[in-house]
């Protein structure tokens, strides 16, 4: 029984339950007809994937792997914010006039900054401090630049990691600002999960465990339904990792490199509209 589709019941069924609606609150969001996209919501959630007994695929619906992979390798890899770039459409609704996201995601972490070890961008220092100061707390990555929010297409959701080695095990936690929990949430927690295994590969660390904080954990007001339908379902043997074990440098992984063996969800039926 994969433990991802026991954490996701369990916080669905939270949503649902506890959450507070925002209906009569102006939002920000929309569906495609222009209606405001209300929400049911709590705050901060917080879930931890051992990384190293089971990788967290969702088997109550299908997870697109290696869609989720390519845009964790076009953020944290290519450090890009142009969504040509990008195997699927999940950005297009936030791409300007020039094709990008502006000053978001991948171009915060491609900026050099200045360090007392010489100059970096963000991913550079991890992979620097994860191979020559792995016992550092001061291993963090953050995309929530307040000077450059007013040119971001959309604010970074997952904004920041902080990573620790202990025992020779990488681990890290995710802080995410937002979360539409149907459409993101298993998305978000298998790239990431799915970064640290490269990290780690790279750095040449055993995998360890993936700390996931939510602040505003939400199901919009159409996806109800269809949260209910997946909370009827049983969970299924969880998947298993598999890594081209050739590859450990950080920047020649592409998605052929990964794969999930004994992968068998649930069938998935329903058509979710996305708010934008």
């Amino acid at each position: 029984m994969a433990f991802a589709d026991i954490i996701f019941k369990k916080n669905c069924e939270n949503i649902l339950q506890s959450g507070v609606a925002d209906e009569g609150e102006s939002v920000r969001a929309k569906w495609r007809d222009g209606t405001p996209a209300h929400t049911r919501r709590v705050f901060a959630l917080v879930n931890t994937y051992d990384l190293a007994a089971e990788f967290p695929a969702l088997t109550l619906r299908r997870l697109s792997f290696k869609n989720c992979i390519d845009e964790i390798l076009w953020i944290w890899q290519k450090k890009s914010n142009r969504v040509s770039e990008l195997k699927s459409k999940i950005w297009d609704a936030w791409a300007d006039e020039n094709g990008t996201i502006g000053k978001a995601y991948g171009y915060q972490l491609g900026v050099k900054h200045e360090y007392a070890e010489g100059r970096f961008d963000q991913v550079d220092r991890l992979l620097f401090d994860l191979k020559n100061n792995p016992s550092s707390r001061r291993m963090i990555t953050n995309l929530y630049n307040h000077s450059d929010l007013h040119e971001m297409s959309l604010y970074p959701c997952a904004y920041s990691m902080t990573f620790n080695v202990t025992d020779g095990r990488l681990s890290a936690i995710l802080n995410q600002r937002s979360q539409d929990f149907l459409t993101a949430n298993n998305w978000n927690v298998c790239q990431y999960s799915v970064l640290l295994h490269m990290l780690a590969a790279d750095a040449g660390l055993k995998i360890g465990t993936l700390v996931h904080v939510i602040a505003d954990a939400h199901i919009y007001d159409r996806h109800i339904r269809i949260v209910e339908d997946l909370l009827t379902r049983e969970p299924r043997s969880a998947p298993v990792l598999r890594i081209n074990p050739d590859v450990c440098d950080f920047y020649a992984f592409t998605p052929d490199d990964f794969s999930l063996d004994g992968y068998e969800p649930h069938k998935f039926e329903h058509e979710i509209e996305v708010a934008v």
